[in-house]
């Protein structure tokens, strides 16, 4: 029997947790509490038992330092809705999508703040599909934060079981995509360096370089979730792999966030090249085992259509945000897909950013290629992109997005998110945070003064609104 709770209206309107559509993050300790994490998890478990195949919820987390504490809270909080939890205990983000399939499960819960500095944690849910949460589906769970729980009585509690399985499985369906030739690449002897930054990598991406008789040079390890950098896998943050790179003679550098869902290349060359082109690589090497189209977001770099385009494929364009990304892929057929920030999402394995995954097609496409990953990249433009971050004004934007496209009569127009203006070498793309009380102005050119050119006028024209 379930009996309804009184909601706590300040767990929802606390300014300083930040709720977007995949689920809710904030600051430990400051937004973010035990107290909050338990609500969200109930109200999470009751509704996607409610709406889903089964009483099952599948629970994970990454190696933030306050993992294992929310880890213990969420259980619990889950239990006391009804609902059975396959717990599979420190994971990715990935392979715990995998496991909701796998299990046939109402929907799945992992505790990450994905790139997030260390004093972040975050809840992010996950539907029957293995794909997080529309926004509608959203809103709606979380109107029982605002409504109600329905709390369990004492004989309708959920258990918990242990699934220690779930890694490997993950492992077994990246290795036994088609295209995948596990004897070739085995045969190559890799030379790869990795960096886990002491995130749930660890437990995962050395197992495959292995199984893919790779030669692995690897830092931070560790899972403990104490990262010794900024842990966005972002060229600035990723000199040490760089050097890594340069001192062991490595073919190719891989580095991964807490949760593993992006993955960011360093070339022979010790030069780590853009997390853009993740995307853009692993693309050129599904394109000649598929056809169909690509999708990609509005703010992802224009690399990924020139290697489209190299496949005789082309570029289709979702609003930003991964759910975004994965629906339209389902609805366009596409096959691949994913973000310009080192996600890559391969339909025939699973709806969601996968960085294993991108590791496994990287040293496919170099056994393919037979030459340096740094060669391969030079036969295509290079392109700057510029990222601002402006305050939004009182003032709504569509007079900033109505001054930019009479500005510029001969750009493609894109309204789904935002205003993206395209040309056929840059594009700038200006859209309000759904996180954050900002508007992101981005922009690309073949050099650095044009994608700043760009930016500026977005600024310029925001600050009229002020």
């Amino acid at each position: 029997m379930l009996q309804s709770h009184d909601p706590d209206p300040t767990t929802v309107t606390d300014p300083r947790l930040m709720i977007g559509v995949s689920g809710i993050r904030g600051r430990v300790g400051f937004g973010l509490t035990p107290e909050v994490v338990v609500r969200y998890a109930a109200a999470f478990g009751a509704w996607a038992t409610a709406k889903g195949p089964s009483q099952s919820i599948v629970l994970g987390r990454d190696s933030r330092v306050t993992g294992p504490l929310f880890h213990s809270v969420t259980r619990a909080a889950l239990e006391s809705v009804g609902a059975d939890v396959i717990d599979i205990g420190l994971t990715t983000t990935p392979t715990l999508q995998l496991a909701v399939e796998n299990h046939h499960a109402a929907g799945g819960l992992c505790i990450t703040a994905s790139h997030n500095p260390i004093e972040w944690n975050a809840l992010k849910f996950i539907g029957p599909d293995g794909l997080f949460l529309s926004a509608a589906q959203g809103s709606e769970m979380r109107g029982l934060v605002e409504q109600g729980i329905p709390y369990a009585t004492f004989d309708d509690l959920g258990t918990t079981r242990i699934d220690a399985a779930a890694i490997a499985r993950h492992l077994d369906a990246v290795l036994a995509l088609p295209f995948i030739d596990i004897a070739g690449i085995r045969s190559r002897r890799f030379r790869v360096a990795y960096d886990a930054c002491r995130g749930a990598g660890g437990a995962i991406i050395p197992r495959l370089l292995e199984l893919l008789g790779c030669e692995m040079q690897a830092i931070e390890l560790d899972t403990d979730g104490r990262f010794p950098r900024p842990p966005e896998p972002i060229p600035e943050n990723l000199g040490p792999l760089q050097r890594l790179v340069r001192e062991s003679g490595a073919q190719v550098g891989f580095a991964t966030d807490p949760d593993v869902d992006r993955l960011a290349l360093v070339s022979d060359a010790g030069v780590a090249i853009g997390e853009d082109y993740t995307l853009a690589l692993a693309t050129r090497v599904v394109l000649r085992h598929r056809t169909g189209p690509v999708v990609t977001n509005l703010s992802t770099s224009r690399i990924v259509d020139d290697m489209a385009a190299a496949g005789g494929s082309r570029v289709i364009r979702a609003p930003v945000g991964e759910v975004n990304v994965a629906l339209r892929m389902r609805s366009e057929g596409a096959v691949i897909g994913g973000e310009g920030n080192g996600g890559v999402i391969l339909p025939e394995l699973h709806l969601g950013r996968d960085a294993p995954l991108g590791v496994a097609l990287i040293l496919q496409l170099m056994h393919e290629d037979g030459e340096t990953l740094s060669t391969t990249v030079s036969r295509f433009p290079r392109y700057a992109i510029i990222k601002e971050k402006i305050d939004r004004p009182s003032k709504p934007l569509d007079a900033v997005y109505a001054a930019l496209t009479a500005a510029f009569p001969d750009a493609e127009v894109d309204t789904q998110d935002g205003l993206r203006l395209g040309w056929p070498d840059r594009w700038v793309h200006i859209r309000p945070s759904g996180t954050e009380p900002i508007v992101r102005v981005i922009a690309e050119a073949p050099t650095s003064e044009g994608a700043k050119g760009l930016v500026e006028q977005g600024r310029a024209l925001l600050a009229t609104l002020a």
